[in-house]
């Protein structure tokens, strides 16, 4: 597979701004268990909400905003007008194998066949959102309570996750050992060769382009994603 610098994955992402049940217009709040995630804001205003071992914030977002927050973070954006992000997502092939858990109250949590129906969107794409917009109500209604209950809550919370990612980890070292560490590793074979003035890797440069996103109108968990994956090498 031809990877984007990084092995990252790149996405734009139009935030949902429709009402969820506190009266804001966002997503639906997540965590990542294994990858950073990072913001360049492009258009429109909000704010990002999270909440971490370091407690709850809220950060706005405006043109030109660049945010980033590591595994552990549970963030929810909020849309106060037309907010569109180019996303950038550490170890792309990951976070599109389930690297998300989402803030379903915890009896949704501990039952795994519960968590996974409502967590799952038919199809994903389509002009139907109101599956998506249930998602995204139910979820944010788990993270208010839980931001009400106190650090307690975050802790069980990340203990919950942490079982329901567990059957999906040794596919998920199989991505990460195949993608970012790859290219991490290329990295360090480059250095090796420079180190000898071996410049046999510099014939292999040259220029790929996506003109255009591989995927449009898909359902995310904030918005709709126009999602950039390079092709098969």
């Amino acid at each position: 597979m031809s990877h984007l610098p990084g092995a990252v994955g790149v996405s734009r992402l139009s935030v949902y701004d429709t009402t969820a049940p506190d009266g804001l217009h966002g997503g639906t709040p997540h965590m990542h268990l294994t990858c950073s995630e990072g913001y360049v804001v492009v258009a429109g205003s909000g704010h990002v909400q999270t909440l971490s071992g370091e407690g709850y914030r809220e950060t706005p977002l405006s043109p030109g905003t660049v945010a980033w927050f590591r595994p552990g973070t549970i963030h929810r954006l909020v849309n106060e007008g037309g907010l569109q992000i180019v996303v950038l997502m550490q170890n792309s092939g990951l976070p599109e194998a389930g690297d998300a858990v989402l803030t379903f109250p915890p009896e949704v949590l501990a039952d795994p066949a519960a968590y996974r129906a409502a967590a799952t969107l038919p199809g994903g794409s389509g002009s139907d959102l109101a599956p998506a917009y249930r998602r995204r109500d139910l979820a944010v209604t788990g993270f208010l309570a839980m931001r009400s209950a106190g650090p307690g809550a975050f802790t069980d919370f990340c203990r919950a996750a942490a079982a329901l990612v567990a059957p999906k980890l040794a596919d998920w070292r199989k991505r990460w050992e195949s993608g970012a560490l790859e290219v991490a590793l290329e990295t360090g074979r480059q250095l090796d060769a420079l180190d000898k003035s071996e410049i046999a890797h510099l014939a292999n440069g040259g220029i790929e382009v996506l003109p255009a996103p591989t995927e449009r109108g898909k359902h995310g968990m904030c918005g709709l994603l126009e999602t950039y994956i390079p092709p098969a090498a």
